[in-house]
């Protein structure tokens, strides 16, 4: 089985890996059920993937099984658009008769979705639910806000190194094994070719940056307990933000060119033969497949600062959860531990490339495809989130540290001025959030 056959991570999937909802809604202060109903019809909804009938096989088996261990039960899904999710998720918070009982959503949402009143509150189930046990932490903290849990992890996604085979064999040079070398080696590329970008790096690639900041030992933020304050603009995380931008110029990556780009503008550049390198997920793998370098490509954890070392990556991916409105809620939190359970997440491995939350289920992914290996062992060396409070939708969606590396990157300010800006403005937000 080739994993190049599959839907790795569609559209869907992948806009939630790295992406916060940004629609407002008025906040709910109180929708919860008083009734737990132990029979009747359950509504569902998941998010439509670009191929999605691989995914409804599953979730389908995964129904039957449920509905059978509960003769009395009927369940319906429903697969909304993810461009539309944010807006009828949050109506749904203050609606509750329209309500679902259980929704898939990214695992960013989770703190603003709890702020306004949605998710219900899970944690004992979750404690006594013996597959949780093998739940990669970082994965476990995706669904947990102020040491509640508010639903299952559903699958995630990490970023890891790929580079070209044949350009480092022409070259007799090796994938680098720190972040001063990846520096280096990208600049060496494209000195001796300039055709190509080094390394693909883009100013509005916040989740291909942020390696950068927590491999030398900074952080987004500090806190818990939903209060936090910005910690970028501290020495280690502007040591960090200096590697990341180092990346710009013409002796790399030209800043007019790459200046404004995303992530996904770097993954086509690498996929299209015009960069050596690219930071990409397990997720990327289908366009890098569909792409001019198949088969002149292999893939490697991201490096850390010291050899050997691997920088942390973001673990992103999506979550299932029960509203507090739904009135079954017993039976909701057992369909999502159907829909999220261990064999659900085998076989969503298999029909769409979603890389498991469950650390053994995972070890067997890695065996039985070998291409995911490098993103498993950067998510066993230990995996980063953002900091699980609302206001981190604000400081997602109004690009804030996208302005930080380009006003750095284009020469408007120096890294202690931009990330200083940067750490006023996330402040200001998570002061409203709370």
């Amino acid at each position: 089985m080739k994993l190049s056959s599959r839907v790795a991570a569609p559209v869907a999937a992948l806009v939630l890996a790295g992406l916060t909802a940004t629609a407002c809604a008025p906040q709910t202060s109180d929708n919860n059920s008083s009734k737990d109903e132990k029979s009747g019809t359950l509504r569902v909804w998941l998010f439509q993937e670009v191929n999605n009938d691989p995914k409804k096989k599953v979730v389908d088996e995964a129904v039957a099984a449920f509905t059978g261990a509960n003769k009395d039960t009927k369940v319906e899904i429903e697969y909304i658009p993810v461009e539309t999710r944010a807006q009828r998720i949050k109506a749904a918070f203050n609606d509750p008769k329209s309500a679902p009982d259980v929704i898939e959503y990214g695992n960013t949402d989770t703190a603003g979705y709890v702020k306004d009143g949605g998710l219900a509150d899970i944690s004992k189930e979750f404690s006594a639910w013996d597959e949780a046990k093998s739940s990669d932490p970082t994965a476990t903290q995706s669904v947990t806000v102020d040491g509640k849990v508010y639903g299952a992890p559903l699958f995630v996604g990490v970023r890891a190194l790929y580079y070209r085979t044949d350009v480092f064999k022409e070259l007799a040079i090796q994938p680098p094994k720190t972040l001063d070398e990846l520096v280096t080696t990208a600049k060496k590329i494209r000195k001796a070719k300039p055709e190509l970008y080094g390394i693909a790096v883009g100013g509005a690639y916040t989740y291909g940056a942020m390696p950068f900041i927590w491999a030398n030992g900074g952080e987004l933020a500090e806190g818990a307990d939903g209060s936090y304050k910005s910690a970028i603009n501290s020495p280690a995380a502007q040591k960090g933000i200096k590697t990341y931008t180092s990346l710009f110029g013409d002796d790399n990556c030209p800043a007019a060119k790459c200046a404004s780009m995303g992530g996904n503008a770097t993954v086509t550049a690498f996929a299209s033969g015009k960069a050596a390198m690219a930071i990409g997920g397990d997720f990327s793998h289908q366009a890098v497949e569909a792409g001019s370098v198949k088969g002149k490509y292999a893939v490697v954890p991201l490096p850390g600062t010291a050899p050997g070392g691997i920088a942390p990556a973001f673990a992103g991916g999506n979550n299932l959860g029960v509203l507090k409105s739904s009135s079954h809620r017993t039976l909701a939190v057992d369909l999502m531990k159907e829909l999220a359970g261990k064999d659900s997440q085998r076989k969503l491995f298999d029909a769409m490339g979603f890389l498991p939350t469950y650390t053994d289920v995972r070890d067997e992914a890695a065996k039985k495809e070998p291409f995911v290996a490098p993103f498993v062992k950067t998510l066993a060396a230990g995996a980063k989130f953002v900091p699980a409070s609302p206001g981190w939708g604000q400081i997602d969606s109004s690009l804030v540290l996208p302005t930080m590396f380009q006003e750095i990157v284009s020469g408007k300010k120096d890294v202690g001025t931009a990330s200083g800006d940067a750490a006023k403005k996330m402040d200001t937000a998570f002061t409203t959030a709370r």
